[in-house]
């Protein structure tokens, strides 16, 4: 079997880093060989779009780049549109004008799903897009203006919904990270034996990045194209338990202390997802578990705060 050339957006970042990981790995080298520019690839700049597309002539793209802060969406909106929905335009553009005739997974986002009633968990992939912040509407817009290209030009896209992902690497503004390195600092003697936290009793559906990845690429290689796929564990956890979790593998004793600077106005309560539809057309499932994820994160955040 011949591997598929794989260009990948946002290579540097946290998924894209174990995207590099796996593929180091024989099994998945084996049926993907990564590609990779001579410069950056600049989402703003549909320029240098096509100088790698014309460079590396990949036989798929996997499309992670992107501002996936909430945060940060709320306070420039702009911004993330800019990059989340005109910068996948740009790409678009960008492969249409190189000629390109393979496929394109766009990564969208659990979170385009936004409020969703109890009743109505798991989410599946039939549930209608509620989005409540800038970031899940310029992935939702992304998303449409990915099915108009399959519709208007026979563009073969695939679009994967992650829900939360965890693991080694992960940006510290996120959850489980900010938490690992809060405890990691405690443990070393650098803080105070507390923790801070926003709202910890919400619930959310953790995948590890690895598994992830897997999907992602078995979505490449198998998934139906016009179709959305779910990305999530099947799994309801509430943060509080993530946490003790955390404090339990670690062996420190904190105070939770909850600050308000850190809680979200009008809050999802609870979120599930449910993975039924990538099983069945692709076969995956989750393999790493939750302690497993956490206590990678841990070691990760151990290592780069003593070392770093």
């Amino acid at each position: 079997m011949i591997a598929k050339r794989l260009l990948v957006t946002g290579l540097d970042g946290f998924v894209g880093g174990t995207v590099r990981q796996l593929l180091g790995e024989e099994a998945l080298g084996s049926r993907f060989d990564l590609v990779i520019p001579s410069n950056a690839l600049e989402l703003r700049d549909r320029g240098s779009l096509t100088a790698a597309i014309s460079e590396t002539r990949p036989d798929c793209v996997l499309h992670l780049a992107g501002q996936s802060f909430v945060p940060i969406s709320v306070n420039d909106p702009l911004a993330t549109y800019e990059v989340n929905f005109l910068g996948t335009l740009n790409l678009l553009e960008a492969l249409k004008a190189c000629g390109f005739t393979g496929r394109l997974l766009y990564v969208s986002s659990g979170d385009v799903y936004g409020w969703v009633s109890p009743a109505d968990l798991p989410v599946t992939e039939e549930h209608p897009l509620r989005p409540r912040n800038p970031y899940s509407v310029s992935k939702a817009a992304a998303e449409l203006l990915c099915t108009q290209w399959t519709l208007a030009h026979d563009f073969d896209i695939v679009v994967a919904r992650p829900f939360n992902h965890v693991g080694p690497g992960q940006a510290e503004w996120f959850v489980v990270s900010d938490f690992a390195k809060q405890i990691i600092e405690v443990k070393l003697g650098r803080r105070v034996p507390e923790i801070r936290v926003g709202s910890i009793d919400v619930t959310r559906d953790f995948t590890d990045v690895r598994d992830v990845v897997l999907a992602y690429l078995l979505l490449i290689e198998g998934g139906r194209s016009g179709e959305t796929y779910n990305v999530c564990s099947g799994q309801e956890q509430t943060i509080r338990d993530v946490l003790n979790g955390l404090l339990e593998i670690s062996g420190v004793d904190c105070r939770i202390i909850v600050d308000t600077a850190r809680t979200r106005p009008k809050e999802q309560t609870r979120m599930l997802g449910s993975y039924a539809k990538l099983r069945q057309e692709v076969g995956w499932q989750p393999v790493v578990n939750i302690t497993q994820s956490l206590r990678d994160v841990l070691n990760y955040w151990e290592g780069r705060l003593k070392h770093g």
